[in-house]
């Protein structure tokens, strides 16, 4: 299915570290949209996209900054109908003769707020205000204001730092909103969009059936009859893109799994035999655990623990590709929140947060063009994606595991003792996780081994060993995440039995920091 057969919605970047729950929330309505950073909507760009609707996003500039981000004035010509949100309304507001001033204490909001209506009504905000308090909690992430909206506007709610919170010109369907409606702390956001894509027309045709057809024809058009290779880490991701891809291609693809000694306990053994017996894919295991633990002994900076794991990675696939013949493409499993923490996807103006170790592109020495069939898709559809391709649901829910593997569960230097201690842990874990039924209710959890040792009592005698963290989140796409709330009893079991079964271990403590402040992972 062509992606021109569908109405599509533009959603333009201005560099918010959220616009991609943007798209998330709108493909959850089955709308077909598409990312792209202000630098690249032109003109041009936007007579040839057509789009029925567009969104403009967050993000961290000023409008009052002399040469900030700003859409082409085509958009606003065009007819269709806009959403703008936080720098996105300011942005709106001020291209259209409102005001905007900078931040002060009384009116910066950062964090849980509340909106209430004013007495103008929209569409906009049907099934709002519905709960018996008059008001609706939304998250804010502003310092600059509206202070004056532009000609045409009515102001529909209101919070104590933002007098003009939600706005709407309904007559050319223009709406704009200082909150971010997109993320999980604003409770009815899902509504709001559903409310602007109904307004806009859309009929929510886009499923991920459709996402599957058109990835398969762009993976044919991209490869034609050309050999790929795939890295395989066993995970659910490049599990899913391998599936996806041998489905496109069939016998032109090839598996990598590299064992680079930073997997779980007893992973490689089940992954080779989950892909060669149950998907009968051409799987290579490139055995590397020597060259990866020899380049990183010693390591200790999460960065360049990232950099070395990613060259080598280059540099195995680099070497597997010169012995098949012909190969000229490397696939990888690559999703929107791997690329929006290493730089904005399609190059917008975000923050980076983290390299990730298969964001970036490839080096020209490696002569292989990339192929990322997942890099549009957030984890949860991932998984819809896999069960469409016909992957067995117990596949689909394994927690993720990042490439890097153990590598950034292991604070500080890495050593082969730390890494057999940590895969012990880490199966005690997961094992009283299953025992418990908490696994599927658990987005991710691992244990982390810490970079010091502390002071114990075994037996009547002293012991100092090593300390482990117990990370376990709740989430829904991998931007933002919870701690698990386990019951006491829980984690005192399992303690117990991680410092008895498990030599080396003499302190188990439980990680309870939020996404954000704090990352999934420790590193």
């Amino acid at each position: 299915m062509n992606t021109a057969e569908h109405d599509r919605l533009l959603i333009i970047d201005f560099g918010s570290q959220v616009t991609q729950l943007i798209a998330r929330r709108l493909r959850e309505l089955n709308v077909y949209c598409e990312i792209h950073p202000y630098q690249k909507v032109t003109d041009a760009f936007l007579t040839e996209f057509a789009p029925k609707a567009i969104i403009f996003s967050g993000g961290p500039d000023s409008v009052m900054r002399e040469g900030s981000p700003r859409p082409p004035k085509k958009a606003y010509e065009m007819g269709v109908p806009i959403l703008g949100i936080c720098y996105g309304q300011q942005v709106m507001m001020q291209d259209l003769g409102g005001k905007v001033e900078a931040g002060e204490h009384a009116t910066a909001e950062f964090g849980r707020a509340y909106v209430t209506p004013s007495e103008t009504r929209s569409d906009l905000l049907a099934g709002w205000f519905m709960d018996g308090s008059g008001r609706e909690q939304v998250w804010m992430s502003h310092g600059d204001h509206v202070s004056e909206v532009a000609p045409g506007f009515d102001v529909l709610g209101t919070s104590p730092g933002a007098p003009f919170a939600i706005t709407a010109d309904t007559d050319r369907r223009f709406y704009a909103v200082q909150f971010h409606p997109e993320v999980h702390h604003t409770p009815n956001g899902k509504t709001l969009y559903q409310n602007f894509v109904q307004l806009a027309g859309f009929t929510g045709d886009w499923t991920m059936g459709a996402y599957r057809e058109e990835a398969i024809r762009k993976i044919k058009d991209q490869v034609g009859d050309k050999p790929v290779i795939c890295a395989l880490s066993g995970g659910v991701d490049s599990s899913v893109a391998a599936a996806l891809l041998h489905d496109a291609i069939g016998d032109q693809l090839t598996c990598v799994f590299v064992d680079h000694g930073l997997l779980r306990m007893n992973e490689a053994e089940e992954v080779v035999a989950m892909f060669r017996d149950h998907m009968n894919l051409r799987v290579i295991h490139a055995q590397e655990q020597e060259l990866f633990l020899g380049e990183l002994d010693g390591v200790s900076d999460p960065e360049t623990k990232r950099k070395i794991i990613g060259r080598l990675f280059i540099d195995v696939f680099q070497k597997y590709a010169n012995q098949i013949e012909g190969a000229e493409f490397l696939a990888q499993g690559t999703l929107y929140p791997d690329v929006i923490e290493s730089v904005s996807f399609s190059g917008g103006p975000s923050v980076t947060i983290k390299s990730h170790h298969n964001v970036g592109g490839l080096p020209e020495k490696m002569g292989l063009k990339l192929v990322e069939p997942l890099r549009e898709l957030f984890k949860d559809e991932v998984r819809a994606l896999g069960r469409e391709l016909g992957l067995p649901d117990s596949f689909i829910g394994r927690h993720p595991f990042p490439g890097p593997g153990l590598a950034i569960r292991c604070p500080g230097e890495i050593t082969r003792e730390k890494l057999e201690i940590l895969r012990k842990a880490d199966a005690v874990y997961i094992d009283q996780i299953r025992k418990h039924g908490l696994y599927d209710e658990i987005w991710q959890a691992f244990v982390a081994i810490l970079p010091v040792r502390t002071v114990g009592v075994m037996g009547d005698g002293r012991t100092y060993d090593y300390a482990c963290a117990l990370r376990a989140v709740t989430s829904v796409d991998g931007m933002t995440a919870d701690y698990y709330p386990f019951e006491h009893d829980f984690l005192g079991e399992t303690a117990t039995r991680i410092i008895n079964e498990v030599k080396g271990i003499n302190r188990v403590t439980y990680d309870i920091t939020s996404k954000p402040p704090g990352t999934i992972e420790w590193e």
